[in-house]
């Protein structure tokens, strides 16, 4: 194991970590390739082709955009969505494409950018093909890339190994096993056994001010969507409902005993329509279920007595850990597993890093987390019209109130589990390679079709 648990949560933008943060990061890297190999001049056009899930669902996603402003040099943690529809519209009405904002060339929509709804390429179903020409129509340069979940991507021909550049950690592990050995051993809670290992990459006080960077980008994010009315882009006409669920939870007052829970839903909602809109969200670990572990973040610190910062940082530190499970030993891809290795991982990941947060054991720990995937396993990813909207909104305040749940048994029950986090991890990868690609983000099954589009 050596991935960070900041590669589990990175800032982006919405509306989708696989079609949006990973296009992006994907079409920026090979312009950055084409000038490393001093190609860049030689460019006279640019072609970028885009396979299974990113072309039946892509539009919707924003992966025609993402991929057009990741050759432009635009990052997904830097771009400011305020200035994203005014540089697609330049390119648009100028038929000019500036790659890396220094070489000026050609671009059709209906000839440079191509939808390939028909074909699927072996290695992921979030597949690009980018391939750049000289003046006289020759290849400069070609590329395959996969978009593979939560924003990371890998490039065709290219060894995993070798975007590893991390040291090893010193407490290595790659199953909830090993970290539940670690902790009896060496009498650590998980949360300083993955503190331990960040701090092989930086010091400690980086590995804290990056948290609260993350925890203050998910609250901007949560006001925003709190403060923030009107129609979410794409053509359904879905209307923002947290300002007004916020507003009557707010003339309530605390009076229902189930008024967290209400608040929860709707700092998970707020969260997925500012994803929905394109906003700057954190992939936890997809956008698609970015709202869960802000809107349970939430649920301790406002109502949880005596919360703290500590206590955000074992949540944080724990649901990363448990995310790295997922990422490595399965997939975080909706594409490649449905809706529960969006939603599913999101609410195992917050379910562990709240029992962690409220003090928990490292037993209770991984209890909470498998009870948090156990009852999303089968849950497909069928977004109707393509768009991040309908049921994903919903399904993360869903997701946020089962991963509550998850950690209050957990917590109030002191008895041997039956099934492991490990066991629960290799059923929902299995579940998901069963699954009919029909129902995994292509909006070819499910409600994307049961549902009329309005």
């Amino acid at each position: 194991m050596n991935t960070s648990i900041f590669e589990i949560f990175k800032i982006g933008i919405g509306p989708s970590s696989s079609h949006t943060v990973g296009p992006m990061r994907a079409a920026r890297e090979f312009a950055i390739s084409l000038d490393a190999g001093g190609m860049l001049d030689h460019v006279a056009r640019v072609c970028i082709e885009l396979y299974g899930s990113l072309a039946l669902t892509g539009r919707g996603h924003g992966t025609d955009r993402a991929v057009l402003l990741g050759l432009m040099g635009e990052s997904p943690d830097e771009v400011d969505p305020a200035t994203i529809d005014g540089k697609i519209r330049a390119v648009r009405e100028q038929h000019a494409l500036q790659i890396l904002a220094r070489r000026s060339v050609p671009f059709v929509e209906e000839r440079d950018l191509l939808f390939h709804k028909n074909q699927i390429l072996p290695g992921h179903p979030n597949a690009m093909r980018f391939t750049a020409f000289n003046g006289s129509g020759g290849h400069v340069l070609t590329a395959v890339y996969y978009s593979v979940g939560g924003g990371f991507i890998s490039r065709e021909g290219e060894p995993a190994e070798a975007r590893t550049t991390l040291a090893p950690p010193p407490y290595p592990f790659s199953s909830a096993a090993d970290l539940l050995r670690t902790g009896d051993k060496l009498s650590l809670p998980i949360w300083k056994i993955v503190l331990e290992n960040e701090k092989s990459w930086r010091n400690e006080a980086d590995v804290l001010r990056y948290i609260e960077r993350i925890w203050h980008v998910m609250q901007q994010c949560v006001q925003r969507g709190l403060e923030t009315e009107g129609i979410l882009p794409g053509g359904l006409n879905v209307r923002r409902r947290a300002p007004k669920l916020a507003h009557k939870l707010g003339e309530m007052g605390s009076s229902d005993p189930l008024a967290p829970m209400d608040w929860v839903n709707v700092f998970a909602m707020a969260v997925n329509e500012e994803n929905a809109a394109g906003g700057r969200v954190v992939t936890a670990p997809t956008n698609g279920a970015a709202g869960i572990i802000p809107a349970v973040a939430h649920y301790y610190m406002r109502f949880i007595s005596g919360a703290d910062q500590a206590g955000l940082q074992r949540y944080f530190l724990t649901a990363g850990a448990i995310g790295i499970l997922y990422k490595e030993n399965a997939s975080i891809s909706g594409a490649e597993v449905g809706c529960q290795g969006e939603v599913g991982v999101a609410c195992s990941m917050a379910a562990g890093g709240l029992a962690a947060a409220l003090g928990g054991s490292n037993n209770q720990v991984e209890y909470a987390a498998e009870i948090g995937m156990e009852h999303n396993l089968g849950m497909t990813c069928d977004p109707i019209g393509g768009l991040v909207q309908i049921p994903c909104i919903e399904r993360n305040a869903m997701g946020s109130v089962k991963a509550i749940n998850a950690c209050r048994i957990a917590m109030r029950d002191h008895d041997e589990h039956k099934v492991s986090l490990d066991q629960v991890i290799a059923t929902m990868y299995q579940t998901g390679i069963d699954m009919q690609s029909r129902y995994k983000e292509t909006s070819l099954a499910g409600l994307a079709v049961n549902v009329i589009e309005c």
